[in-house]
C-alpha cells in the first residue's frame, strides 16, 4: 500500500463543536504526517471522540476546518482517503473472515479483480490467511480485532483512524497488531489512534496529542511533552525494612504507599537530591533496605495536564 496524495495527509485547525450545553470541541487543532503514529490522548469526555467522528465526516464541525491532501472538506464531503476501525468490533460472527472482507470490500466500493487482491492482501497482513474459511464466532478476541481493522483498510486509505485498537487483547496479539500497523507507516499511510494505555503510546508513537475540555494541551514527541510540563525529573522509591513508624506524618511532597513499605518522593538534582532525600527519611526513625530511581513517564505529563478526578 502506498499513498501518492499531494500535501499534507491531515490539518485540523480551530475546531469546534457544541452539543447543547456541552462543548465538546473548544478551538482544537491537529495535524497527520505521511508515515507517522500518532496518539490522541485524554481523559474520558474530553473530545476524542467528537474530534475523530468529525475528520471522518460523521460531525459537523460548528467552526473550524478539516483538509484532507490540501482539500477543505464539509461534512457532506465523501473521504475515500480515511478508514475509520471503531472500537466496537464491525464483524459478522456467522460469516468468514474471508467473506467479512468481501463484504466490507463492496460496500467501499471495491469490486472485481481489486475485491480479490485486496481480501488476499488483508488476510496476509493480519496473519490471518490459514483461518480465511472459518467461521468468525470462532475467531479469539485478538483474530476477531485484526479483523477488524483488516476491514477499516479495504478501500486503500492514506490515514486510518482507530479507536482504541488494542483494547481487550493478550499481549501477543497486541504486538501484532503494532507490526501490522508499522507496516502501514512504513508505506506512508498516516495512523491516528485513541488509546488508554499510555505506556503503549509513549513506546509506539511519534507525537503525541493530548486533548482535555476540548482544546489541546499538549503536542510532540514525547520528550518534548517532558520538557514542556519540566518533567525532566525522577522519581526516587524507598523501599522500608519496616512499615513507616505510626503516628509520625510522611514529609511534604513525600508519598506512601497502601502497605506503608514505600515512600516516593520527585527527585530533581541527581545524587545530592537522593542523599538528601534519604537522609530525611532515615531522620524520622524510618530504614530504607532498597531503592529505585525512575525517570518521568507519560502518565506523569498526562495527570499532571488533566488532573487525577475521576470521569465516568
Amino acid at each position: 500500500m502506498t499513498t501518492t496524495q499531494q500535501g499534507e495527509p491531515l490539518l485540523v485547525r480551530d475546531a469546534r463543536k457544541r452539543f447543547g450545553d456541552v462543548e465538546a470541541l473548544a478551538g482544537a487543532s491537529l495535524e497527520v504526517r505521511r508515515g507517522e503514529l500518532v496518539g490522541l490522548l485524554g481523559p474520558n469526555g474530553a473530545g476524542k471522540t467528537t474530534m475523530i467522528r468529525a475528520i471522518a465526516g460523521r460531525v459537523a464541525l460548528d467552526s473550524g476546518s478539516i483538509q484532507l491532501f490540501g482539500r477543505t472538506v464539509t461534512a457532506r464531503d465523501p473521504r475515500p482517503e480515511i478508514g475509520v476501525v471503531p472500537q466496537e468490533l464491525a464483524v459478522y460472527s456467522l460469516l468468514t473472515a474471508r467473506e467479512n472482507l468481501e463484504a466490507f470490500g463492496v460496500l467501499y466500493g471495491v469490486q472485481g479483480a481489486e475485491l480479490k487482491s485486496r481480501v488476499d492482501w488483508a488476510l496476509e497482513w493480519s496473519d490471518l490467511k490459514d483461518r480465511a474459511k472459518e467461521s468468525v464466532k470462532r475467531f479469539s478476541g485478538g483474530m476477531k480485532r485484526r479483523l477488524n481493522i483488516a476491514i477499516g483498510l479495504m478501500h486503500s486509505p492514506a490515514i486510518v483512524l482507530l479507536d482504541e485498537p488494542t483494547v481487550g487483547v493478550d499481549p501477543q496479539s497486541r504486538e501484532r497488531i503494532y507490526e501490522m500497523l508499522a507496516s502501514l507507516q512504513a508505506s506512508g499511510v498516516g495512523v491516528v489512534l485513541t488509546t488508554h494505555h499510555l505506556e503503549e503510546a509513549e513506546r509506539r508513537c511519534e507525537r503525541i496529542v493530548i486533548i482535555d475540555h476540548g482544546r489541546i494541551v499538549a503536542a510532540g514527541t514525547l520528550g518534548e511533552l517532558l520538557a514542556a510540563a519540566r518533567s525532566g525529573g525522577r522519581t526516587l522509591a524507598m523501599v522500608l525494612e519496616r512499615a513507616w513508624p505510626a503516628g509520625i506524618a510522611v514529609p511534604k511532597g513525600f508519598s506512601l504507599s497502601a502497605d506503608r513499605l514505600t515512600v516516593t518522593v520527585a527527585v530533581e538534582d541527581g545524587g545530592r537530591g537522593v542523599a538528601a532525600r534519604i537522609d530525611t527519611v532515615t531522620g524520622l526513625g524510618a530504614r530504607v533496605q532498597d531503592l529505585s530511581l525512575a525517570g518521568a513517564s507519560l502518565q506523569d505529563v498526562f495527570i499532571g495536564l488533566t488532573g487525577r478526578e475521576l470521569r465516568e
